[in-house]
This record gives structure tokens, sequence and C-alpha cells, in this order.
């Protein structure tokens, strides 16, 4: 391309590894393509948003087929200022990791593990987390892997550092036509098309959606592109029966062909859609329906909302290797840090499209975030000075002050003919909303059917308001949804605030845009963690307009088309 000219460079590379990019700059559209293959974007405020360059980004660039020589050149192509050297240095060094030690499935020894670095092969082989994973020495180049360690062998040599570049490859699984409907049934938008045939080239990684976005739809044109048996690991049971719902109405495939495999159903089938929690349940020191799934000759695992995998899955993704893998996530951000697990279990990430990006397209629906400060009366105020310091946020949290503020969001948006979700996290606090604005509380102790039939209600207008536990924060398509009201949550967790923004972001029939309210208690933890849980979302662009809780009920009026 042709250089761009001094004031078309919008970048700034700092050398703690932050970039920081000027979104009115002339060339910023480009310099983000650019930039957004090896560096992730940490906060994205009005005018300048800041992208960092990480090891594991930059190995994920690696694996997408990137160099050090293409990030530099991006680097030096678009800053307006000299890069540093240490960053350019640094990089270089960090990038040259991947790829030292291959996997490789040699045609006489089966799967090895090879060191085009012959120190840095030394280097691993004596490390205590990697020997009891290797076979005989072959060579001074290759030592053997037992098969069933390719994936836990891959999770050690990231945490040492040196992450393996994996060409064993994938066996096809029993083969078994996944045909899509033509026309309208089945029209990909193109940013879908463009994740699909990236997983699709590579055989396993991730793709990052957000919410709202048709991850669903993604998963099916991989599953058609592998044309074999599948296996659907979805979040609930829920989820598990809308993913049937759109291969039936997506694909050719029978109701025959579907199985259900949660605590209710056991059915294995060419397409096999199973629950995370029955995956994970534990019997005598045992995995038994874990078991039962490994054993498949699967085609292609697919992991929705790859970022809640529980331990006994990352387990189960280590043990299936050698199948193609496709985890589908609106973030990779995990409380627990192991976003490298998902990196060497499942796959590097394949494809990203920003939430704003897809928004301005109009895929989907614009949100308004608000913060409603409410002041506790005087008892509560001392309940919580009181409160012993792993109660404080529970007792903040569930204050009953909140319940005015609630009842008062509830009654304008139900006034206003906006469909309305209650989320929160403690089942006392749910019941006495529910009570409180006369609304159903949907728990993880509510039925499926009866879930299913609250959900349908909700979705046909029967419903306005619906009071939902945590249970209804992932893979749960309620469209018509417009007004989202958190009163509590799992303390400062990010990926919960997103999926639960992400409740509202499916495009509405007039255009109209979302609002989700966080209502929060002043003076307590309740207002710090409420800061933490926001961070995701401001990264995405997403700015929280705060008020007190007295000013906004003071005046609910709002306009179905703005």
């Amino acid at each position: 391309m042709t250089a761009p000219s001094p004031h078309e460079r919008p970048l700034i590379v700092q050398s703690d590894q932050t970039l920081l990019l000027e979104v009115d700059s002339p060339g910023a559209e480009a310099c983000r393509a650019a930039i957004c293959t090896f560096a992730e974007l940490e906060r994205s405020p009005e005018h300048v948003h800041t992208y960092r360059m990480t090891p594991l980004g930059l190995w994920n660039a690696r694996a997408a087929g990137l160099d050090a020589e293409a990030v530099t050149a991006a680097l030096t192509t678009w800053s307006k200022f000299p890069v540093p050297e240490t960053v350019l240095a640094r990089l270089v060094e960090t990038m040259d990791r991947y790829g030292r030690l291959v996997l490789a499935d040699d045609p006489r020894h089966g799967l090895v593990l090879v060191g085009r670095d012959r120190a840095v092969l030394e280097e691993v082989v004596r490390a205590k987390a990697v020997a009891p994973l290797l076979g005989p020495r072959i060579d001074e180049h290759t030592v053997g892997v037992y098969r069933a360690e390719r994936g836990r062998l891959k999770q050690a040599l990231i945490k040492l550092g040196w992450p393996a570049e994996d060409q064993a490859g994938y066996v096809d699984g029993t083969a078994h036509p996944i045909c899509t409907r033509p026309g309208e049934a089945f029209a990909l938008r193109p940013y879908q098309q463009q994740a699909v045939a990236a997983f699709a080239a590579a055989g396993s990684g991730v793709v990052v959606l957000p919410c709202g976005a048709g991850k669903t739809l993604v998963g099916i044109g991989a599953m058609a592109a592998a044309g074999a048996r599948s296996l659907v690991l979805v979040t609930n049971t829920v989820a598990g029966r809308q993913w049937r719902a759109e291969l039936l109405a997506r694909t050719t495939l029978t109701e025959a062909e579907i199985g259900e495999y949660s605590g209710e159903r056991k059915e294995i089938r060419p397409v096999t859609i199973a629950t995370y929690q029955i995956v994970a349940t534990r019997r005598g020191g045992l995995h038994p329906h874990m078991d039962a799934l490994s054993g498949e000759d699967w085609g292609l695992v697919v992991y929705d909302e790859v970022h809640l995998l529980p331990a006994p899955v990352f387990r189960m993704a280590a043990d299936i290797q050698s199948r193609r893998r496709l985890g589908l996530t609106a973030t990779l951000v995990r409380e627990d840090g192991r976003e490298g697990d998902v990196f060497s279990l499942i796959g590097p990430k394949r494809f990203d499209a920003p939430w704003r990006d897809v928004e301005a397209q109009g895929w989907i629906a614009p949100a308004v975030c608000t913060e409603v400060r409410v002041t506790l009366r005087d008892e509560e105020r001392m309940a919580y000075a009181l409160a012993e310091p792993e109660e404080r946020y529970r007792v903040g949290a569930t204050a009953r002050s909140k319940l005015a503020v609630v009842e008062a969001l509830c009654a304008s948006a139900t006034g206003a003919g906006e469909p309305t979700l209650v989320i929160g996290q403690y089942l006392d606090q749910l019941q006495a909303i529910g009570e409180r604005v006369g609304a159903p509380v949907l728990t993880g102790k509510t039925a499926v059917a009866e879930r299913q039939r609250l959900y349908a209600a909700f979705r046909c207008g029967e419903l306005g308001v619906l009071v939902v536990s945590k249970v209804a924060n992932f893979s749960i398509d309620l469209p018509e949804a417009s007004v989202a009201i958190q009163v509590s949550g799992a303390f400062g967790s990010r990926q919960e605030e997103a999926q639960r923004l992400g409740r509202l972001l499916r495009p509405k029939h007039d255009g109209r845009q979302a609002r989700f309210f966080t209502v929060v208690a002043r003076d307590t933890n309740d207002q710090e963690f409420a800061l933490r849980r926001q961070r995701f979302l401001a990264e995405q662009g997403y700015a929280y307009t705060i008020v007190d809780a007295e000013e906004l009920t003071g005046d609910m009026r709002w306009d179905r088309a703005s």
C-alpha cells in the first residue's frame, strides 16, 4: 500500500506495549484493521482508543500467519512518532517463541514434539510439568508424545512461554452431511461469512462476535463445512433447545438426527447438543457423561460461550485434540485468567468483530447505559457498616431502598411499551422485586418447561416484565427485550456485564435503542464493583451516564423512536 502522509498517521506506540489510536484521524480505520490482528482493544472512549500487545495476542497473530516483520511494518507505517526500539525488540522476541516447538504426526513414531531450536527442546523436556506427558526420546530434535496428552502438553508449554505450533492435523470423524437451506433461511451476513471461512481454513480456533450478532449461524456454517458428526456444548438446556430449533430451521437436518444430552435426556445422534453441566457431572471420582461423549467419532466440537468453560470441560477439550474445535463467544475475558487455556486447547482467535462496528452496520441494536445511584436509608447504611467484610457486597447490593427505584423504572418502561428484564444475583432480592412489580421470577430452580413457557410469553408480549437470575445471562434469545434493569451481580465480573447487556442487542423492528440500567447502592462496595464490571463495555465504546435515583424517577418519560 502507499505510505500514509504524516497527518493520516493516527497511531502512537508507547514503550509499555500500548498503542493509542486517534479515532478521528483520516487513517484511523485502515490503521485499526492493521493492528487488530495482533493487539487487543483495552479501552475505547470517544477520541482515543487504547490497544495492547500481549504475548497471547502476538502468538495469536503468528498462528494466523503473521510474522514479526509484518507487525513491525504495521507499527512503523501508521505511527506518527518513531516506534520505541524496545517495543520492536520485544515483539520480535515474543513472536519468535511461537513455533520453535512443533507438534507433528510422524509416519513411524506417531505424535512427536519437534524442536526447531534444540536448546528450547532440552529446556522443556526437563520441566516438571512437561516430562510426564512425553514418550521416548527419538533423536536430538524429536521426542515422542503420548497421543492422549496432546492437549495437556500444549497447556503446559504455553505456561512455560514456549507455545507449540500444532501441525498434527485432525481426523475427519464420521461423515454426516449437514446442508443449509437455500435463500433467506440461511443467509449469512458478510462478517459471518468471513468468520466461517477463517475457521474452516484453520480447523480449530475461536470466533468472537457481540451478543446478538448471530454466533449460532456461524456455528451452523462451520458444521456444514465440516460435513461430519458434530457435538455442540452449551450453557444450559434452554440454550440447547434454541440451537436445536435453529438447526431445524436453517438446515435439512431432521429431528431424528439431532440429539439432546442433558439432565432430562441422554440422546447421542449425528448432531448432539450437550450442556456443560452434564459433561462436568462427577460420580465416584469419574465423569461418566464426558467419557461417553468423548468416545464418539466427532468431526467437529462446538463450544458455545467458550469463555465459560468449566475446568472439567477443559479436560475434555484436552482429550479430543484430534477433533476440529470451534469456540464461540462475545468476549474472551475470563475472571480466572484462563484465556491461555482457551488458546491452547480450543485454538487461537480466528475472527473478531468489534461491538461498535457491528452496531454501526445495523446488525445489533444501539444501547444507552445508565448507572442509577440509590442513597440508602440510615438503618441500611448502619447494617452495611456493621456487616462482616465478606457479606458487605450482598448487604449493599440487596438494600430494600432499591425496590422503589426498580418499581418506578419497570412502570415507566412498560408504560412506554418496552419489554423489560430485571436481572440479579440474589434469589430473595429477586422474589421481593417480583412481588413488588407483579412479575414472574425465573431462577435456576425453575423447570425447563416453565422457563420455555415464560420466555415464550415474554416474546409474544403477554409478559411485559420478567425477573430473572443469572441463568438468563447466557445464550437466551429474547429479541423483544429493550430494557434491562440490573440490581446485583457476580461482584466485579466484566464478562457478566457484557452478557447482560447482550440480552438487549437483538435489532429492534423499529430501529429503537436498547436501555441498560444498573441500580447501585451509593457509598458501598456495590458502587466499586459496578465500576469494575463496566470496564469491558467501556472498552467496547459504551459510555455509562451516572444519575441519582431521585432525578431519574422524577421524570421517566422516553421516546420509543429515540
